[in-house]
């Protein structure tokens, strides 16, 4: 505890954001770090409060408190130290995570919480300019290969700590680069590419082997393989290649709106703007859909909708407006009655700021349009009660639509790859495996491992981080009967 007043002297500090007319002229990251003085400040908040919920809060359990500490007396190398101890990527998870250790923090409960995300971020960019990132060699190799199916953070956090103690791991990718969806889902101003490149070339130099544009199945055809240029390795050549075999592919299967008109020219998934438009900004090929000068309804009001309606300011639409089928949450959340637990409450992005209507209570039903083309939506007012919803009579509506995006979540992920290693699946279409117990990770075919997405459905960077990291641990003791690895 740096300061035993410090939580009662010191208000939250915030990152800063440029300002809206001039972000909007690029893909860049727009967020100002904290400096250190201000840092060290937001580390003086915490309370040592002898139960660290956040601890819990972080998925990664992250031990918050003891990096609060060490930042707050200046000493910014074990700071680094400690947070690594148990994230893999914290300049990842620094800059898109939702932060529910925050929502957990002690001084949360009748005050701000302290800036604990700011903080992260500020350690590990101090560490990579300082030079204090380095590769992590294994002091022996064990001689033991493992494929990890998939390059996004599930993938990248498994192969990183197999590696580390000595197997020879190889991640096959689809994509021509390394990240998953979050290279290719996650728009550019939220976090800029190179911090991915920048990590693989780390793991590279521990000896992890990248295959890109490599599709594991029986045949890469249709949607699996959409903006890829792939190649096809079957699951029997993985599995008589290597001694484990660990699937951590992203949930890339959207929620569809099946509506009258959702065949509409204009009417798309929410990826099929994102991906290509990342894809843009790394030089690969021009985004063919365009928001310039549009009507843009985004339906949806999660982080992927946000990111559309980031993405379509950039682009310069007309107008933008974005539907949510659920009641509009309460501004602030009761703390009494959810804290240390993830709160209900509204929040609003940097992209909202920028430009954006937002509607609650709103149900579509159907797309209209002329010639095969979109030109508005129907929609309808919902009454929620009882956690039940039903049409509000005579309240239907329509609104001018030249684009609608589809952002209502994933509802499983790619089921062709789980198809061709014949691993089983829970109701939800994700790999059936428990996260306890001898044989946790493990799928229903031997030494084939499931994690992130992949295991437990649409998620957030930092559970990815997290499953891989203890897949990895659930691997290294299948392969040499007992692991060194934390989970």
């Amino acid at each position: 505890m740096g300061k035993v007043t410090g939580f009662m002297e010191f208000e939250r500090v915030d990152e800063t954001y440029e300002a809206p007319v001039k972000r909007l002229h690029h893909y860049k990251e727009f967020v100002a770090a904290l400096t250190d003085d201000e840092a060290k400040v937001q580390g003086a908040r915490c309370m040592d409060c002898g139960i660290p919920f956040c601890n819990n809060g972080c998925p990664v359990n992250n031990i918050i408190p003891d990096f609060n500490d060490l930042v707050f007396h200046d000493d910014w190398k074990n700071a680094l130290d400690v947070l690594q101890s148990t994230n893999n990527f914290p300049e990842f998870t620094g800059r898109i995570c939702p932060a529910p250790c925050e929502a957990a923090c002690t001084l949360g409960i009748n005050s701000d919480a302290v800036g604990i995300k700011s903080i992260e971020h500020a350690i590990i960019d101090k560490g990579w300019e300082n030079g204090w990132v380095k590769p992590q060699l294994p002091k022996t190799k064990t001689g033991k290969k493992v494929a990890v199916v998939g390059g996004g953070p599930a993938g990248m956090a498994t192969a990183q700590q197999l590696a580390r103690v000595g197997h020879d791991v190889t991640v096959f990718e689809k994509n021509d680069r390394v990240g998953g969806l979050l290279r290719y889902g996650i728009p550019d101003f939220k976090m800029e590419k190179w911090l991915i490149d920048r990590r693989v070339e780390q793991m590279q130099a521990e000896g992890v082997k990248f295959e890109t544009g490599v599709f594991v199945g029986k045949e890469a055809i249709g949607a699996e393989v959409k903006n890829y240029s792939t190649k096809t390795v079957s699951p029997d050549q993985l599995m008589k290649d290597f001694d484990a075999v660990v699937i951590s592919g992203g949930s890339e299967q959207p929620r569809d709106l099946p509506v009258p008109g959702r065949e509409l020219k204009g009417v798309h998934y929410a990826l099929d703007f994102l991906i290509p438009q990342n894809k843009e900004n790394a030089g690969d090929f021009k985004n063919e859909i365009s928001a310039a000068g549009k009507h843009v309804i985004v339906i949806g009001g999660g982080d992927t909708g946000s990111d559309c309606v980031g993405t379509s300011n950039r682009h310069g639409a007309a107008k933008i407006t974005q539907f949510e089928l659920l009641p509009q949450p309460p501004e602030t959340e009761n703390k009494p009655l959810v804290w240390p637990y993830w709160p209900t409450k509204l929040r609003t992005s940097s992209s909202h700021e920028e430009g954006c209507e937002r509607d609650w209570s709103v149900a579509t039903k159907r797309f209209e349009g002329k010639d095969g083309k979109l030109e508005k939506l129907i929609c309808v007012r919902l009454e929620w009660k009882d956690g039940k919803m039903t049409e509000m009579p005579n309240s239907e509506f329509e609104i001018k639509a030249d684009l609608v995006f589809l952002a209502m979540g994933f509802v499983s992920p790619a089921a062709q790859v789980l198809n061709a290693f014949g691993v089983e699946k829970d109701a939800r279409g994700n790999a059936k495996a428990t996260v306890d117990g001898q044989n946790a990770y493990q799928t229903n075919v031997p030494k084939v491992f499931a994690a992130g997405d992949m295991r437990r459905g649409q998620s957030l960077v930092v559970w990815a981080i997290r499953e891989g990291r203890q897949a990895a641990h659930a691997v290294d003791e299948y392969l040499m009967g007992s692991s060194v690895l934390p989970r």
